[in-house]
Formats: structure tokens, C-alpha cells, sequence
């Protein structure tokens, strides 16, 4: 016999109706991922990238401080000791258009980098883009942290906000139930729903 969800898709959005249920599809994965800061390999962590680029120093040091060998750590220790070339960095961006990645990136009026990943951020309002910016003197975090960014988009540059943490429950509060912090930029209807 051939059995169909369709009923039971029909009575889900149907009680789900008071509490504003909506679709949600693939690409919800991806808006949703990058306003939390949650990597992808392939975009933000390739083969040509190390933890330390990528912000997730948290996941190496504590092998780092160890004599445990491991693939890779040669590498570790010598960006530790001689600085990066290039970090991971989010920029929430407010462009009315659409991004898609390989944006370029600016840095005080000059390109620094590109967009490895973006996707709408609905819970913050605005364009969630991931990218490295490059320094081949150097990074340090006030290097970093002391620019102006701006994206190019469609041949336009708009304005970014660069952050090193995610722009969406920073502290990881929510995935331990504290709903203590409010990020919603949005209508209050909009809050009541997507705290659900």
C-alpha cells in the first residue's frame, strides 16, 4: 500500500497555525548555521585552512599543550609562533540584494579578503556573511578589530559589521535553554513565533 505524509504535513501546519509555524527548507541550514557560527567544511574549513584561521583554537590548544603527535601539528605550532596570514571572520551585512559568495571584502578601503559563505540572517536582520581577510604582514586581533569593513555586492560596497563570534547567541546560552538574551531585531509577532 502506499502511504502519503501529505495528511499528516496538512495537520502539522494546521495546529501549528496560532503559533505562526512556516516552512522551513534546505536553506534554512544554511541561514540558520551562519548566524549561529556553526562551520562548514568546504566554506569556511578546507583543506588550505587551519583551525587556528578558522577561529577554532578551542579544538587544537589543549592537544598543542601536550607531547601527543598528531597530522598537522608542526603546522599548529609554527602559525602560533609566527603569527597568521588570514582569519576567519563574520560581517553582518545590510545589502537590500542578495549575496552569494566570493564577495570581496574591504578592510579600511582595501580588498582583504573574499566571502566564503553567506546566507540571509532572519533572527538578525541582515546578511551573514563568513569570510578570511588577509594580512601578509600579519593578523593580530586589533588588526583585525581596528577596521572599517565594507562588501562588495553586485558592484556596490555596503557596509559591514565585523565580528569574531557568532552574531547570533554569542554566548551559547539558547543551547542550554537561557532565553535570557534577546537577539531579535525584529516584530514582536516575529519574537513570540521564532522562540518557539
Amino acid at each position: 500500500a502506499v502511504v502519503s505524509t501529505q495528511s499528516t504535513g496538512e495537520a502539522v501546519m494546521a495546529a501549528g497555525g496560532e503559533f505562526g509555524i512556516a516552512d522551513a527548507g534546505y536553506r534554512a541550514i544554511d541561514a540558520l548555521s551562519s548566524e549561529k557560527g556553526y562551520k562548514h567544511w568546504h566554506e569556511d574549513v578546507r583543506p588550505d585552512t587551519t583551525p587556528l584561521e578558522a577561529g577554532m583554537a578551542w579544538l587544537v590548544n589543549p592537544k598543542l599543550k601536550t607531547d601527543v603527535d598528531f597530522l598537522g601539528r608542526e603546522a599548529l605550532l609554527s602559525q602560533k609562533k609566527n603569527g597568521l596570514k588570514q582569519r576567519l571572520v563574520c560581517l553582518k551585512v545590510k545589502s537590500p540584494v542578495p549575496m552569494v559568495t566570493l564577495e570581496a571584502i574591504y578592510r579600511n578601503d582595501k580588498v582583504c579578503g573574499y566571502v566564503r559563505r553567506t546566507a540571509y540572517g532572519y533572527s538578525v536582520g541582515c546578511n551573514v556573511a563568513w569570510g578570511y581577510v588577509e594580512n601578509p604582514a600579519g593578523l593580530t586581533l586589533d588588526w583585525i578589530r581596528s577596521g572599517t569593513y565594507k562588501v562588495e555586492c553586485m558592484g556596490e560596497l555596503y557596509d559591514a559589521e565585523m565580528t569574531l563570534a557568532a552574531p547570533f547567541d554569542p554566548k551559547n546560552l539558547r543551547v542550554k535553554g537561557d532565553y535570557s538574551e534577546d537577539y531579535f531585531p525584529l516584530s514582536d509577532t516575529t519574537k513570540q513565533s521564532a522562540h518557539l
